[in-house]
């Protein structure tokens, strides 16, 4: 009788690893069949490449050279949930714009947020904008430039046009949007494909 409970704890936690299989084995199934981002523009580089972009990251980074020597540079991760039933993209995607000019050590730098609209297509919004002085000013607590939402409205629509002439348009933004909605879902079934493993031989 003494045995009977030791055998009864390992029944009750191969009962329960079983379950847990189950589920895991059903999340995967479901989220390998899903066609969630399927029916969704995909969008274009345009004439950015990408510079940095593996599997295990949350990030990406893009870059563009023009003839005259100028450089944009863009990295991008997803940020917090919209929570909005509508919405085909769960989250939002944190947009860094950086610019240099040849010869000049200063970098004009813009943080934006990149929405789906409400019909088809994306856009994005530029929530601030500085002007550093070189990239070892990256993280200091230096004067930058104002709040962007403070500018004058006709300020505001020439960055974001200059942004726009630079490549950073609809096309990017629907790119980014879908690869790193993509990317997220790939993270989370190798994820799970993990822990399946790891209980299976348990």
């Amino acid at each position: 009788m003494p045995r009977a409970s030791p055998i009864l704890r390992k029944g009750q936690k191969a009962l329960q690893d079983l379950n847990l299989l189950k589920t895991l084995n059903s999340e995967i199934t479901h989220e390998l069949s899903s066609k969630r981002f399927q029916d969704n523009q995909s969008g274009t580089l345009g004439d950015f490449r990408v510079e940095y972009d593996v599997p295990q990251s949350q990030d990406v980074v893009l870059r563009r050279k023009f003839e005259s020597g100028e450089e944009v540079a863009v990295s991008a991760l997803l940020g917090p949930e919209t929570f909005i039933r509508e919405s085909r993209f769960p989250r939002e995607v944190l947009m860094k714009v950086c610019l240099t000019k040849p010869g000049l050590c200063s970098i004009v730098q813009f943080d934006c947020r990149v929405t789906e609209k409400h019909i088809e297509g994306s856009d994005f919004d530029i929530c601030n904008a500085y002007y550093l002085q070189s990239s070892t000013c990256l993280g200091r607590p230096l004067y930058r430039g104002p709040m962007f939402s403070s500018l004058d409205p006709q300020l505001q629509v020439a960055l974001k046009e200059y942004l726009v002439a630079r490549g950073i348009g609809e096309h990017l933004t629907n790119y980014l949007l879908l690869h790193l909605h993509k990317k997220e879902q790939d993270q989370y079934v190798n994820w799970l494909q993990k822990l399946e493993s790891m209980v299976a031989k348990g």
